[in-house]
This record gives C-alpha cells, sequence and structure tokens, in this order.
C-alpha cells in the first residue's frame, strides 16, 4: 500500500497557518470518512438484520409445515400423501433454518463488530479531540490578548502574574491536546482501511460456511425427492390450466348474456319481470328511523320463507325474521332520496320500506302461495291487478260498462274533451252562471281541516281499529290491489253551492289561486295523498301520520285543470254547513308533481273496485281487465261526475251485476 499522509506533530507548539491549513484538509478527510463509513455500517446492517429475519422466516416455516396435518379444512379431506410430503419439507427446511441461524451468528462476530467499533470508537474518539482543541485554542488565543493589553507604565505585579499565568496554562493545554488530535488524525488514515477490509473479509467468511454446511445437506436422496415434487407440480399446473381456460370461457358466456343486465333499469321488453312468483331473494334498502324526522338506510340480504320476510346480514349463517308479511298490504311510495321504493305495512301496523319486490311479497300477501297452484293463480290475479293500477287515458268506457240497463235519473258520468266541449249537455253545463257555483263571500280554508262525512249505506266499519284494515284472500282481496301513493301540496278549500259539474272544480281553483296571490300567500303543506279502495288519505311525509281521511263514497266529483295539469281537486259532500240543507259540498283543491290526471284515473279506478266489491274474483278480474284498456273511439277526459246513486248500485240483483259485467 502507498504511504500515509501525517501531520506534522513537531509543528504543533508553532502553530503556524501552514499547520493550520494542513490541519483543516485532515479534518475535511475525517468528516467525508465519518460519512461513507455510516453509509456502509447501514448497508451492512440491512444484510445482518435481513439474514435474521430469513432465519426466522425460515424457522417459522419448518414450524407452520409441521402443524399442517393438524388444520382441518372446510374444502379439504385428510390428504395423507401432502402430509407426509409437507412433513419431509418440513424436516429439510429446519436444517436450513439452522444453517441461517449460525450464518447470522457469524455476520455479528466477523462483519458488524469491526465496522460497530470503528463508528462507535475511533470516529466519536476524533470528533471529542476536535471539540477540546477547539476550547483550549479559544482560551489560548483570549489569554494572549490579555497579557498583550497591559501596561508598562502602571505595572502591577499581582495582575501581571496572573495574566501570565493564564498564558502559561493555556498555551501547554493546546500544544498537548493539539499533538493527541495530530495523533488521532494520523491513526484514522490506518483505521480507516482497517474498518473497511475487516467486515468483507467477515462477511465472504460466512458466506462460505454456509454454503459449505447446505451443500453437505443437500444429498442425492433429497435431490430425488425435489424431483419427483417438481413432476407433480407439474401435473398439478396443467389441471389448473385446463379449468381456467372452461372457467374463463364460461365468464365470457356469461358477461356476453349478463350485460344488458348491468344497467340499473333494464329494458322490460328484452327482460319482463316474472309477476308471478312467491319466493324470491336479493339484497335490498330497507329505512330505519334514527329520530323524528331523520332516517338512514341499511343494505342487508332478504328472503321470502312462507309468508315470512326474512333478513341476512353478510357474514351470518342464518337469517331471521324481518316480519311476517301474510295479509300485509304493499304499495310503491315516493321516496326524496332513493329510487322505486315501495313500503310494505303489516298487519300489526308494522311498516318497512324498500327497493322493488312489489309483486312477490303482494302474492305473498294474498297468501297465494298456499293454494293447489300457486304460479297459474298468482299470474291470473296479478295480470288483472296490473291492468287495474295502469293509468288509463279515457274512463268513459269504464263508466259506461257500469252503467246499468234501466234509466237513471241523473248519469253516472259526464265527459268533457281537452277543448271543454262535448254536445248540447256541456254547452248548456257551460253556461250556468259562476255564482251559483261557487258563492262570492264564501270563505276560503287555506290550512287543513278534518272534513265530516255522514255514514253511506253499504259503508263497512272497522270499529277497534285505528288504521288500515286488512283483507284474507277471497273475493274481498280486491280492495288491497289499489294502494297508489303520491306527492301532492294543499292549496285550499272552499264550500261550494253545486257538485254535478267540473265548472265547480275550476271556479273553485281560480279563486283560490287568486286569493292566495292577493294575499301573498305562498306557503302550501306537502303530504302524501294515499288512494285505496275505500278512502282518500293525506298522510305526513316525515311522521306517517294521517292527517285527513276522505271516504270515498263523500268524493263526488274530481278533475284536474284544464291546462296546468299539475292542479286537480275533488268535492267531498259532507255533513252539515252554511247551507240550511243537511248536505254540504267542499272542494279541496291541490297541486301535484305533473300527476292530476293519474290521481283522478286511480279516485276512478278506486270507485269502480268499491262499487264492484261483492263480484266473485274471477268475475271481478275480467271486469277490472277490461275497463282498464282504453278506447280508441273515445277522447280523453279530464274529470268524472260521480251521483250519490253509485252507492245504491252493490245493491243490484243478479240480473243487473249481469248486464254490469257484460258490459
Amino acid at each position: 500500500m502507498p504511504g500515509i499522509d501525517k501531520l506534522p506533530i513537531e509543528e504543533t507548539l508553532e502553530d503556524s497557518p501552514q499547520t493550520r491549513s494542513l490541519l483543516g484538509v485532515f479534518e475535511e478527510d475525517a468528516t467525508a470518512i465519518s460519512n461513507y463509513m455510516n453509509q456502509l455500517y447501514q448497508a451492512m446492517h440491512r444484510i445482518y438484520d435481513a439474514q435474521n429475519e430469513l432465519s426466522a422466516a425460515t424457522h417459522l416455516t419448518s414450524k407452520l409445515l409441521k402443524e399442517y396435518e393438524k388444520q382441518r379444512f372446510p374444502l379439504g379431506g385428510d390428504d395423507e400423501v401432502m402430509s407426509s410430503t409437507l412433513q419431509q419439507f418440513s424436516k429439510v427446511i429446519d436444517e436450513l433454518s439452522s444453517c441461517h441461524a449460525v450464518l447470522s451468528t457469524q455476520l455479528a462476530d466477523a462483519m458488524m463488530f469491526p465496522i460497530t467499533q470503528f463508528k462507535e470508537r475511533d470516529l466519536k474518539e476524533i470528533l471529542t479531540l476536535k471539540e477540546v482543541f477547539q476550547i483550549a485554542s479559544n482560551d489560548h488565543d483570549a489569554a494572549i490578548n490579555r497579557y498583550s493589553r497591559l501596561s508598562k507604565k502602571r505595572e502591577n505585579d499581582k495582575v501581571k502574574y496572573e495574566v501570565t499565568e493564564d498564558v502559561y496554562t493555556s498555551r501547554k493545554k493546546q500544544h498537548q491536546t493539539m499533538m493527541h488530535y495530530f495523533c488521532a488524525l494520523n491513526t484514522l488514515q490506518y483505521k480507516k482501511k482497517i474498518a473497511l477490509l475487516e467486515p468483507l473479509l467477515g462477511y465472504m467468511q460466512a458466506q462460505i460456511s454456509f454454503f459449505k454446511m447446505g451443500s453437505e445437506n443437500l444429498n442425492e436422496q433429497l435431490e430425488e425427492f425435489l424431483a419427483n415434487i417438481g413432476t407433480s407440480v407439474q401435473n398439478v399446473r396443467r389441471e389448473m390450466d385446463s379449468d381456467v381456460e372452461t372457467m374463463q370461457q364460461t365468464i365470457e358466456d356469461l358477461e356476453v348474456a349478463s350485460d344488458p343486465l348491468y344497467v340499473p333499469d333494464p329494458d322490460p321488453t328484452k327482460f319482463p319481470v316474472n309477476r308471478n312468483l312467491t319466493r324470491k331473494a336479493g339484497y335490498l334498502n330497507a329505512r330505519n328511523k334514527t329520530g323524528l324526522v331523520s332516517s338512514t338506510w341499511d343494505r342487508q340480504f332478504y328472503f321470502t320463507q312462507g309468508g315470512n320476510l326474512m333478513s341476512q346480514a353478510r357474514g351470518d349463517v342464518a337469517g331471521g325474521l324481518a316480519m311476517d308479511i301474510d295479509n300485509c298490504s304493499v304499495m310503491a311510495v315516493d321516496c326524496e332520496d332513493r329510487r322505486y321504493c315501495f313500503q310494505i305495512t303489516s298487519f300489526d301496523g308494522k311498516k318497512l320500506v324498500f327497493f322493488s319486490w312489489i309483486c312477490t311479497i303482494n302474492n305473498i300477501s294474498k297468501q297465494i302461495y298456499l293454494s293447489e297452484n300457486p304460479e297459474e293463480t298468482a299470474a291470473r290475479v296479478n295480470q288483472s291487478a296490473l291492468e287495474a293500477v295502469t293509468p288509463s287515458p279515457s274512463f268513459q268506457q269504464r263508466h259506461e260498462s257500469l252503467r246499468p240497463a234501466g234509466g237513471q235519473s241523473r248519469p253516472l258520468t259526464a265527459r268533457t274533451s281537452s277543448s271543454g266541449s262535448l254536445g248540447s249537455e256541456s254547452t248548456s253545463l257551460a253556461a250556468l252562471s259562476l255564482d251559483s257555483l261557487v258563492a262570492p263571500d264564501t270563505p276560503i280554508q287555506f290550512d287543513i281541516i278534518s272534513p265530516v262525512c255522514e255514514d253511506q249505506p253499504g259503508q263497512a266499519k272497522a270499529s277497534g281499529q285505528g288504521g288500515s284494515v286488512f283483507y284474507s284472500f277471497g273475493k274481498e282481496i280486491w280492495y288491497s290491489i289499489l294502494h297508489q301513493l303520491f306527492i301532492v301540496r294543499f292549496l285550499g278549500s272552499m264550500e261550494v253551492k253545486s257538485d254535478d259539474h267540473p265548472d265547480v272544480v275550476y271556479e273553485t281553483m281560480r279563486q283560490i289561486l287568486a286569493a292566495r296571490a292577493i294575499h301573498n300567500i305562498f306557503r302550501m303543506t306537502e303530504s302524501h295523498l294515499l288512494v285505496t279502495c275505500d278512502c282518500l288519505k293525506l298522510i305526513d311525509p316525515q311522521t306517517q301520520v294521517t292527517r285527513l281521511t276522505f271516504p270515498l263514497p263523500c268524493v263526488v266529483l274530481y278533475a284536474t285543470h284544464q291546462e296546468n295539469k299539475r292542479l286537480f281537486g275533488f268535492v267531498l259532500r259532507t255533513s252539515g254547513g252554511r247551507s240550511e240543507s243537511n248536505l254540504s259540498s267542499v272542494c279541496y283543491i291541490f297541486e301535484s308533481n305533473n300527476e292530476g290526471e293519474k290521481i283522478c284515473d286511480s279516485v276512478g279506478l278506486a270507485k269502480q273496485i268499491a262499487l264492484h266489491a261483492e263480484l266473485d274474483l274471477e268475475e271481478q278480474s275480467r271486469l277490472i281487465a277490461a275497463s282498464s284498456r282504453p278506447n280508441q273511439a273515445s277522447s280523453e277526459g279530464q274529470f268524472v261526475v260521480l251521483s250519490s246513486s253509485q252507492s245504491e248500485e252493490s245493491d243490484l240483483g243478479e240480473e243487473g251485476k249481469k248486464r254490469e259485467s257484460e258490459a
């Protein structure tokens, strides 16, 4: 090796600028050595840590292989061949783990110890001597400065002695410190080479020893064992590749077939809804109330089991009872934060709100699954129910078909086209004075007031039941078919003089809207209007409390606005009022979400179903299906006038019923 550069120790007392400049070069070299050795130490420490981790991981692997035969896999039987093979591997890997442990010990002694000693002892010694030398040099400069400022004219022996002694002490300390510092820097040049070569030598020797131990363990018997295992692995791989190819082909076929089903709303013409199911399963979102007005939606797996609706969370082994849906009612509802919602109300009043499944739950609610042929019965009943609740553009054919053969003092229906004229009858009615419809001084009620209706003949009472009445599967089941829910806003109500012409509703709309504009009344109460076969209900959308109930027999007239289809109203014939007669009529006006005609259609269907509640199931199915088909020859209507004699038509004899069915 070439010679070692050294600092001149004999020139430390003189402390010339040349000596200080040479000292600065050695200090820069010491700093560079310290930085490089720190990096090398970190690299070697990573090797040592990795070897320790490899030794521990190898030992853990051997331990796990030994415990394989104790495992109980749900899909794997007792494979003796696999267990014995893994036991053999465990022995070999355990021996390798011992070799790795020996290698870790050798690396700690031969590689990490020398470089750690150089880093922790030699380099720190240089840093300590540098700090001590810097302090001694500063003290010496300060002592010389004080000595040079002594006055020769006014010499003080005591002060001079103290300053001279201080100079002596500081110069001696600086000289001794500088000599030791120079010696340490000169020695560092030798230690640097030793610290670089000795750890590398120890690393290589440890690796050679490890490889020798490995070659002794890998004998010919082990090589033959490994060759057999390699052949078995290739056979398993070929079998796996064959299965993967088959599964990939299956996936491609399913992707092509299922592509239209990825759309949230599949095309019903390509994928028609099966309305005849009595069993169904899938994920639904159920709404749970967390406060008076707040609620959350929880997604769970639901399935039907007989007359029960079951729920099962992910990870659960079995499902639990969500609610009993025998004799329940199910209807579509509008939710502001969800699409395609419907509500199930059980016989005990418990409610759940879900995404679709209306048809299946409706079938179960009617107990169709208990019949001898549930699919055929469900197909017949649901087809009729579907046609019954589908809004039709014309109601003329339906009401004319229900008109009895004998003469009536008043017509059951009166219709008008969108222009408002259909013959002499409409012309004569339009000529009526507006004062004969609504009195000029009639007060307008902008808040909801509960109506009072007389008990109608034939109207059933549900005593002791403060909510919905549920009907079993039979001829009364049609009361549960029609459950239509609409979002409406109450505009106002006022008493009217007449209830036999739609001009009553139009004039009431005009006066209420004008009064709201004059008095700057813009607040409207939003409610859910539920149309059923026995009543109309206004329900609070937040608390689900019924605000108002309008008995269906009391609703004698309903119509939409001729131009603004969002506005609709109906006339309720109630007992008492401003007039001297016992009966009075009140017109209620609402605003909907472009559903005025649809609401009137639903009310008309409810009147038909209630009127023919006494017919058997088959006759009702044919009647409602026939009346729900639109008549192409008739024009679209906007209103229906119902006479009070309709409530009496339910008492017709068999001959009258037969004529109505044929119509």
